[in-house]
C-alpha cells in the first residue's frame, strides 16, 4: 500500500526537508504540503491522506486547533505531531485531541519512516517512556477535576475492559496483555475496540492518557507504567 502524506509546516525549508527525505521511500506519497492550519482541512477532502505531519507553532491557525478539527471529522487521518520539544503542554493538548504520537523535528530519518509506517498501521508513535514525561513534566491546570472525570469515564468500563485499559496505559503491547491476563490476543484487541467505542476515544494514546489522568498506575499492583523492553 502507499502511504499518502499530507505535510503542514509553516517553514518551507522543513517542508522541502521533509519531501525530499520521504519520496526517497517507494511506499510513501507527499499528496500535497500546507504553510498553515486553516488549509489542512480542505487538503485533507481533496486528498484523503493517511497521514498528516503537523507542525504546531503557524501564524494563523496553530497545529493544535487544526488536528482538534481535523480529528473532529468522520474517518479522519491519523496525525502525527511535529515540535522541537520534548515535554510541552501543547503537545499534550495535540495528544488529548486525538494526535496518535509525536516527533521532534530533528528525528533521524529512518525514525520518521517508520513512525509513518507504524500510524498508517494504526499503532501509536508514543513510547510508555515519553507518555510518563509528558505527564511528569506538565502539569495540566485542573488536575484534580481531570483526575475525577477520568476516573468516572473508566467506570463505564466492564472488568475485564479496566485491566485491559491498565495494561494499555502500563505501554503493554496486545501480546504482553494477552500473556498477564491469560487471554488471546484476539480478545485483547476487541476489548481494545470495545474500550474506544465506549469511552468515544481515538487511539490507544488516548486510553493510555485517561489511565494516567486517572492516577492508576500510582496504586498498589501497578508496576508504575514500567514497560518491559524499556
Amino acid at each position: 500500500m502507499t502511504i499518502r502524506v499530507l505535510l503542514v509546516d509553516d517553514d518551507a525549508l522543513v517542508r522541502a526537508g521533509l519531501r525530499l527525505m520521504l519520496e526517497g521511500s517507494p511506499d510513501i506519497e507527499i499528496v500535497d504540503e500546507a504553510a498553515d492550519g486553516s488549509q489542512v482541512l480542505p487538503l485533507v477532502a481533496e486528498h484523503r491522506p493517511h497521514v498528516v505531519l503537523m507542525d504546531i507553532r503557524m501564524p494563523t491557525m496553530d497545529g493544535l486547533t487544526a488536528t482538534e478539527q481535523l480529528r473532529a471529522r468522520d474517518e479522519p487521518p491519523e496525525v502525527v505531531v511535529l515540535t522541537t520539544f520534548h515535554a510541552d503542554a501543547h503537545v499534550l493538548r495535540a495528544l488529548r485531541a486525538g494526535a496518535a504520537g509525536f516527533l521532534l523535528k530533528d528525528t533521524p530519518p529512518a525514525e520518521i519512516l517508520a513512525a509513518i509506517r507504524k500510524m498508517a498501521a494504526g499503532e501509536p508513535v508514543l513510547s510508555p517512556a515519553v507518555t510518563r514525561q509528558l505527564i511528569q513534566h506538565v502539569t495540566p491546570v485542573g488536575h484534580d477535576s481531570r483526575r475525577a472525570r477520568a476516573r468516572k469515564a473508566l467506570a463505564a468500563l466492564g472488568e475485564r475492559e479496566s485491566e485491559v485499559a491498565l495494561g494499555v496505559g502500563q505501554g503493554l503491547a496486545n501480546a504482553e496483555i494477552a500473556s498477564s491476563l491469560y487471554m488471546s490476543v484476539p480478545t485483547v484487541k476487541t476489548h481494545v475496540s470495545r474500550i474506544l467505542t465506549k469511552l468515544d476515544l481515538n487511539n490507544r494514546v488516548q486510553i493510555a492518557l485517561l489511565v494516567h489522568d486517572a492516577g492508576l498506575l500510582d496504586e498498589p499492583g501497578s508496576d508504575g507504567g514500567q514497560h518491559r523492553g524499556e
